[in-house]
């Protein structure tokens, strides 16, 4: 009987039964050489992996704890907008203690830490994942009435109404991600165990609902929200500098184009890729390969770099 190459589940947790790298094989060339050689090079791709995501997280956790150590320290650091940069510190902090673990099923090809575990792991990296994305939504929406509506939005934008709202993104990502916390498991596949989502009955429906589902609600939606206000504050910005001078307009134009640019080309840059290869999986037939495995295992990586990057 011919040994067969398996590649690891690479997904981030709640997408572990989206990824087109799921449950499959690789027969084995016939050639010694060849088998040894595309062994070595899985070993290596799995090694080289587990560092980046130690790497990312080591980083992530260190520069958030940073952030939520400075806002907490100084009082005069409780400004509105840092009570939801302190948010999105907090929420990219737990999401990134999730790495570890798929750091360990990515290095042993297995989950080795039981059921209890996996669930709890999958909804935290799940609520997380969705609450620092809907901080920078709700970061962006600020930023548009502070400056498009600074007189309206006076009596809204309070240091108390915006913990409120921070609570009320908490609550909103749980609702979310509820079905990852129900049908969150352990999956059992050649004598290896995975963190993945077992989903019940037809499972390729539930999958491809579930992608398109997380996809709306999780980039598409944030994304043209996060748009949409910056666009409106470019015009805004346009209009009154024209009214107080070339000089000034071209400065405040520099400065803003340059927020934008940061913030939405970072989260385009380190999302857009993982949802092209998750919505891909469900739309298109996907022979799964090395090479492609190799890719997935990349934007992964840079879905959980942009808690770095925030």
């Amino acid at each position: 009987m011919e040994p067969e190459y398996e590649l690891p589940n690479a997904t981030a947790f709640w997408f572990s039964p989206a990824s087109p790298f799921d449950n499959f094989s690789l027969e084995a060339p016939t050639n010694t050489s060849q088998n040894a050689t595309g062994q070595h090079f899985d070993l290596t791709s799995n090694a080289i992996l587990t560092f980046i995501y130690f790497v990312v997280c080591i980083i992530g956790l260190c520069g958030n704890t940073l952030v939520i150590y400075v806002i907490l320290r100084y009082a005069k650091m409780k400004t509105i907008t840092n009570i939801y940069i302190l948010n999105l510190a907090i929420a990219d902090e737990l999401f990134m203690l999730g790495l570890p673990f798929l750091a360990m099923q990515v290095a042993l090809v297995h989950w080795p830490f039981g059921k209890a575990l996996c669930r709890i792991v999958m909804t935290v990296d799940g609520i997380n994942q969705f609450t620092s994305i809907f901080c920078l939504t709700v970061m962006s929406v600020d930023r548009y009435l502070a400056v498009v509506h600074p007189i309206k939005s006076a009596k809204w934008r309070r240091p108390r109404t915006a913990k409120m709202i921070n609570v009320a993104v908490w609550g909103v990502s749980l609702l979310v991600i509820m079905p990852i916390m129900i049908y969150a498991g352990v999956q059992h596949n050649h004598g290896r165990s995975s963190c993945t989502i077992i989903w019940p009955g037809e499972s390729g429906a539930w999958y491809t609902g579930f992608i398109i589902y997380a996809f709306i609600l999780g980039f598409l939606v944030p994304l043209t929200i996060i748009c949409l206000c910056y666009l409106f504050i470019i015009i805004k910005v346009k209009s009154s500098g024209i009214r107080v001078g070339s000089s000034k307009r071209k400065k405040s134009e520099k400065k803003v184009t340059r927020m934008v640019s940061i913030v939405v080309a970072v989260f385009i840059f380190c999302w857009l890729p993982f949802y092209i290869f998750n919505v891909s999986s469900v739309s298109v037939m996907i022979v799964p390969t090395p090479v492609l495995k190799g890719m997935f295992d990349f934007v992964v990586v840079l879905s959980y770099a942009n808690s770095c990057a925030n």
